[in-house]
């Protein structure tokens, strides 16, 4: 079975940078893209930004474009998300994700494989 684990979550002050990563173990990545997704206390799970695994195509939600960057390297077999200008509001547990196909990947439910999140926090 394929797992997703993030990394590189922690603390940091606004303004400030984090990478955090996503590596499938067990086996290689087999879903057509990643995900991205963070959720708040009380608030629902949001998209973030999305890969397509093969031809490398990126989309962002606009709350994070320009600020975020997602990344894939096959042959480390883990994705990435840069995180830049950092503020509060961006707090929260971010995961990622696996799914197949190219049709309405900023939906939580195309996704069939999770990670376990990482926590963000982000200080004024």
């Amino acid at each position: 079975q394929v797992q997703l684990v993030e990394s590189g979550g922690g603390l940091v002050q606004a303004g400030g940078s984090l990478r955090l990563s996503c590596a499938a173990s067990g086996r290689t990545f087999s879903g057509d893209a990643m995900g991205w997704f963070r959720q708040a206390p009380g608030k629902d799970r949001e998209f973030i930004a999305r890969i397509y695994w093969g031809n490398g195509r990126t989309y962002y939600a606009d709350s994070v474009k320009g600020r975020f960057t997602i990344s894939r390297d096959i042959a480390e077999n883990t994705g990435y998300l840069q995180m830049n200008s950092l503020k509060p509001e961006d707090t929260a547990v971010y995961f990622c994700a696996a799914a197949k196909g190219s049709w309405a990947l900023d939906r939580v439910s195309r996704y069939d494989i999770w990670g376990q999140g990482t926590q963000v926090i982000v200080s004024s």
